[in-house]
């Protein structure tokens, strides 16, 4: 039995989420139904383009998503919703954004995949927003109004027609991850990193697939043996792009980033690109990592937003949240030098093997610094301190008791990383090499 056929017949009478996706035209009037208790709605992956004029009847609602629709408006029936806080209508074809559309509690919105080319001025009062999400859109420009957006902790605006980064944008005083890669100001960057480090192709054929290891928003991530030519067969990872727009931007800017890193203990060593897929799809071939890795952390969740989710038993020792500040802050630094801003940085984009040992991966959201600017590159770069000390706000919340000089260090840094003063925050070699000194 169908979703749709129980809430029909009455059986989701409480139900405090309600996932519907069956080809849908119209809005089902019986969600109404559950007014009283429904707190997440569900519509994506149907054929609706537009909501009831009461959807704020819904009073209770603080989560709606209707990705994969045909809406070509954000409706504003959407804005009228008093308790709504995340909104997510991706891989639509809206143009249009009405000011009236955005409810005053929003913290979360997603218009990724569209065709908007501007934005209200309204943003900008939404005083609670943490988390944009702008990619594969028409933008050349964000509301100036959106300078006094003070709790906006993320924010992505690649794969879109930005011929320059708005000038408030690194003094706002959270804003911790950043994609913007992809539009016309950063393409030379990316071209010219790309040339900088070639990279060997690997032929398909020589490449023998075994079961997936993972899979994100830009592609899927395969076990795989190498065929060497003396006849060895070398264990690697295969990762294949998708090819469409994703959350954090296009694939092939992850792939120029991941290939212009170069190589750095703390980093997952690309081996090649592919070349000879039989559909054309672009591909990296990279070091199998040991599978006494795991993700350090989850992603985010509906109710945290911006901060990862860790275990309820995840703990380690202050040596080893030493060493993991230290191993992590490195392959950082060792990004910044090379013109890459890594733009997500979070425990969910690290493996660790229970011992110390890091490595950083993900470069889905990563951009390239602006070279002729040290002014904006290093405004950036301490975009990503922040980042890198809610890393560490983490790590010593899960930390035993430390000796009083470990404990100093890393709450030090943190505070420095944290700062709402941007401009006060450290560098990422200045990071290392307090490090270095314990």
């Amino acid at each position: 039995m169908t979703a749709l056929s129980r809430l029909r017949a009455g059986e989701l009478a409480g139900a405090q989420r309600l996932d519907l996706s069956a080809g849908l035209t119209e809005f089902p009037r019986e969600i109404f139904d559950l007014a009283d208790s429904l707190e997440v709605l569900n519509l994506s992956g149907n054929a609706l383009s537009s909501l009831p004029s009461d959807l704020h009847r819904l009073h209770r609602l603080q989560v709606l998503f209707c990705s994969d629709n045909q809406f070509t408006e954000l409706p504003e029936a959407v804005g009228q919703c008093g308790r709504l806080e995340m909104v997510g209508f991706k891989a639509n074809r809206i143009e249009q954004v009405p000011a009236s559309a955005l409810p005053p509690a929003l913290r979360w919105l997603i218009l990724t995949d569209n065709r908007i080319d501007a934005l209200p001025a309204a943003l900008g009062q939404r005083t609670r927003l943490q988390k944009l999400m702008l990619a594969g859109n028409r933008l050349q420009a964000l509301p100036e109004s959106m300078a006094a957006c003070g709790a906006l902790e993320l924010l992505r605006i690649s794969a879109n027609r930005f011929e320059a980064l708005p000038g408030w944008l690194p003094s706002l005083p959270r804003l911790s991850w950043l994609a913007f890669a992809g539009n016309p100001f950063d393409e030379a960057a990316e071209s010219k990193a790309m040339d900088a480090q070639p990279t060997p192709a690997i032929d398909w054929h020589r490449l023998s697939l075994k079961h997936k290891l993972g899979e994100g928003a830009s592609g899927v991530i395969h076990e795989a043996d190498w065929l060497q030519p003396d006849g060895r067969h070398r264990p690697v990872a295969v990762k294949l792009f998708k090819g469409a727009v994703t959350s954090d931007g296009w694939p092939h800017s992850e792939m120029a980033a991941c290939i212009a890193a170069g190589t750095h203990p703390g980093l997952i060593p690309v081996l090649g690109r592919v070349e000879n897929h039989p559909a054309s799809s672009a591909g990296l071939v990279l070091e199998r990592v040991d599978s006494s890795f795991g993700n350090l952390a989850g992603p985010p969740s509906l109710q945290s937003c911006t901060r990862d989710v860790y275990a309820d038993d995840a703990r380690w020792s202050p040596d080893t949240a030493l060493r993991m500040a230290r191993g992590i802050a490195s392959a950082v630094a060792r990004l910044h030098a090379r013109g890459i801003l890594h733009g997500d940085l979070y425990g969910h984009n690290i493996l660790w093997n229970g011992q110390g040992d890091c490595l950083l991966g993900d470069f889905g959201a990563a951009s390239f610094l602006p070279r002729d600017d040290a002014v904006q590159s290093q405004a950036l770069q301490r975009l990503e301190a922040r980042a890198y000390g809610c890393l560490l706000e983490e790590l010593l919340d899960r930390c035993a008791p430390a000796d009083a000089a470990t404990q100093a260090l890393l709450a030090g840094i943190r505070s420095r990383c944290l700062d709402d003063d941007p401009s006060a925050r450290p560098l990422f070699a200045e990071i290392v090499a307090a490090l270095a000194a314990q």
